[in-house]
């Protein structure tokens, strides 16, 4: 299955998202903020991304900035609780591939961000 990062500062989020991901046998790894997803980032290659905006460190808008400087296609998803009218638009300009709100749907998280997985060859 994919490898999966996900960038999320707070811990109960990270853990419902872990045990998720993992339960649907993905190789899941976390980490809580921008310093610590750009160490997983640089000895990891990751299938998709799924990375909080509120999140220590500089916020998730810039490490996704620099997830495109050498990655274009990797999924990244905005999983977020900023659901304000034109926020999913304003994150899709940024680069995002998609914007996930909180709370999640428990039953269709996981076939959501499949969805945005790229194609195995």
């Amino acid at each position: 299955m994919a490898r999966i990062l996900v960038v999320e500062d707070d811990l109960w989020s990270r853990r419902l998202v872990f045990e998720l991901l993992v339960q649907r046998g993905h190789n899941v790894l976390c980490a809580a903020g921008v310093s610590d997803g750009r160490q997983q980032l640089d000895t990891v290659r990751f299938d998709a991304v799924l990375l909080d905006i509120n999140i220590p460190g500089g916020g998730g808008v810039l490490l996704l900035h620099e997830i495109r400087e050498y990655n274009e296609v990797i999924p990244v998803i905005a999983f977020t609780a900023s659901t304000m009218a034109g926020d999913r638009e304003r994150f899709l300009a940024e680069g995002f591939t998609a914007h996930l709100s909180k709370p999640i749907d428990v039953s269709s998280f996981v076939a959501t961000v499949e969805s945005y997985l790229l194609p195995t060859t």
